[in-house]
């Protein structure tokens, strides 16, 4: 299976806690907000968390300083095989820059009590309020065409290996 990152910044601002997420412009989860992300580079990338520092710097312009995985998402689309990706996911919450938009994203902070899950991808809901939380995190999901879910097992685990 494809491997794949997502990185979400979080920030406490005036006693409020905030997500970035961004507005994908184009290509696969157009027109959805959603952590900054793409697809493990063997040539570019020694592993899966360079990988996510590496999207995040290009994608909004932010240099990850520290990152912890906090998730591995399976997706399994039946009907469009080629989909199919592991996710591994992660929090940064140190990093240089502001975020900026690119051809890509267009990043936007959220507060944490106010995410847009309509305007998201339909699985979030069942993982992203857990690593919010502070949980760990492995799910399956099987989608379907339309992009619904068929199935879902999110389990919380200690630790990611």
């Amino acid at each position: 299976m494809q491997q794949a990152t997502l990185c979400f910044l979080i920030r406490d601002n005036k006693g409020s806690r905030e997500l970035l997420l961004a507005m994908k412009k184009q290509g696969f989860g157009q027109g959805k907000w959603n952590g900054v992300g793409g697809k493990f580079d063997f040539e570019k990338d020694k592993d899966i968390s360079e990988a996510a520092i590496r999207e995040t710097k290009e994608e909004i312009k932010v240099e990850v300083k520290d990152i912890e995985k906090v998730a591995v998402l399976s997706f399994y689309f039946p009907y469009q095989k080629e989909w199919s990706q592991d996710v591994h996911v992660f929090i940064s919450k140190n990093w240089q820059g502001e975020p900026e938009e690119s051809d890509e994203m267009k990043p936007k902070w959220f507060s944490v009590n106010e995410i847009p899950f309509n305007e998201m991808w339909s699985d979030d809901k069942f993982w992203l309020p857990e690593i919010l939380s502070g949980k760990k995190l492995k799910a399956n999901f099987t989608i379907g065409e339309g992009k619904i879910i068929v199935s879902h097992n999110v389990k919380i685990v200690n630790r990611l290996d």
